[in-house]
């Protein structure tokens, strides 16, 4: 008799533990989102952002899209404005130190080798999208464009995927870590 006593007291507390393993389980699964999840609204986008890569694949060829150590800058206010500025690091100062009378070869690598655009933008939380529309460009073609852009958002790393680049075909894969 005490033997069936104890086997049954022994398994009502392993499956009390079990219980609660499960429960435990529950609890982090539901109420402490992964972090991939955390941030995919627009006021998780909001502060400035530094370029860390920006990678252009192309016909399965991966280039740097501005060169080795791109610097660029990136802004979303809580009102739903951006501006985005990138410059390849290595850009030539102009020889006449004057932006009006740079040389064709001076103008063309500046126009090649950079990029700054703003508008407005709003976050598709369903489909991880980032959408922009562009208000205005150095690239003139963009003013007025509408582009999307899948993102992932982990701590203070954001990432996105970029299919209608300027540059014609392709994917832009760009990566950038919010300023402190």
């Amino acid at each position: 008799m005490k033997k069936a006593a104890k086997y049954i007291e022994t398994r009502t507390m392993n499956r009390h533990i079990s219980n609660g393993v499960i429960a435990l389980t529950l609890i982090v699964v539901i109420f402490l989102p992964r972090e991939d999840l955390l941030a995919q609204t627009a006021k998780d986008l909001v502060g400035t952002w530094t370029l860390v890569t920006s990678t252009l694949e192309e016909d399965g060829k991966k280039t740097d899209y501005f060169g080795p150590n791109p610097q660029g800058q990136l802004m979303f206010d809580p009102n739903g404005h951006f501006s985005e500025i990138i410059t390849r690091s290595d850009l030539s100062k102009f020889a006449s130190n004057n932006r009006q009378a740079g040389t064709p070869e001076e103008n063309k690598a500046v126009v090649q080798g950079s990029t700054g655009f703003f508008g407005t933008y709003s976050v598709g939380e369903a489909d991880h999208t980032l959408k922009y529309h562009i208000e205005a460009s150095t690239f003139p073609n963009s003013k007025g464009a509408d582009q999307k852009r899948l993102f992932k958002l982990s701590g203070d790393e954001l990432s996105w995927t970029l299919t209608t680049p300027s540059v014609g075909s392709g994917t832009v894969y760009s990566v950038w870590r919010r300023t402190k």
